[in-house]
């Protein structure tokens, strides 16, 4: 899957909100040595830079396009591409920060517990991760696919809610660390123009079913897609339109 920085941004405001809420729950006075793990264009990375100037800060990302973005906002920050599922880094770090990205890694069992090793003791690990899949912005993606003459090609990438329960995280991380904090929030967004939700969906869970299709099937697709999604997210009467957006987090000391 490739990224499309522009249209990632273009609610930008709504995306860094969970992303600065999970920055302050982070307990740590002064880390060393911090990963941005998921980097992005490195709207966040900033932040964090800006609450502990001192330490080193490298922000590792897949997405060349990504990193693109946030070498021309931060040249004076390490970026490294990588497949955060794969990576190792070369000694254990002080926070390992994860804003909005591991929901698109699978296997989570053994994923999460590799990250806490990443870490020193007493250091910690901060994730944030959507959990808004049975919302309808997104099942009625998977309604307008299996209803349209595209279903071959785009059932496939269906994939199962990747994000667990926090009953779930709880139990994997436990016995692992020596605290360990969970909560949700249910972000009411606030959305401009005309039928936006599918203008933000589009910057992450739409895109690898759009890159899926040729024109003018994937125009069609598109199209269908949002006239079907925006019976559910009708404008207010001053024209804005609501979208609730759940986000699950976790800060846990190893």
């Amino acid at each position: 899957m490739t990224w499309d920085p522009a249209q990632y941004l273009r609610f930008g405001g709504h995306r860094i909100r969970p992303a600065l809420d999970l920055l302050a729950a982070v307990p740590l006075e002064a880390p060393a040595t911090i990963v941005d793990l998921g980097c992005g264009p490195g709207n966040v990375t900033g932040f964090l830079a800006g609450r502990w100037p001192e330490a080193r800060i490298t922000g590792l990302d897949n997405s060349a396009e990504m990193l693109v973005k946030a070498r021309a906002a931060h040249p004076d920050t390490e970026w490294i591409e990588a497949d955060l599922a794969a990576w190792q880094p070369a000694e254990p770090v002080d926070l390992l920060y994860s804003n909005a990205v591991l929901q698109w890694v699978k296997g989570h069992e053994t994923l999460f517990p590799r990250l806490l090793t990443m870490v020193k003791p007493g250091g910690y690990v901060a994730i944030q991760m959507p959990r808004n899949f049975m919302a309808r912005s997104h099942t009625t993606v998977y309604e307008t696919i299996r209803d349209g003459a595209w279903r071959a090609r785009l059932e496939p990438l269906i994939r199962d809610e990747p994000t667990k329960a926090p009953s779930f995280y709880y139990d994997l991380l436990t016995p692992l660390t020596k605290s360990l904090d969970l909560w949700e929030t249910e972000y009411q967004q606030i959305l401009e123009g005309e039928n936006p939700v599918p203008e933000y969906v589009k910057g992450s869970w739409l895109k690898p079913f759009l890159d899926a299709l040729q024109e003018p099937e994937k125009s069609a697709f598109e199209a269908t897609y949002k006239k079907n999604v925006l019976q559910h997210y009708p404008p207010q009467f001053d024209g804005r339109t609501l979208f609730p957006f759940r986000r699950l987090f976790i800060v846990a000391q190893v």
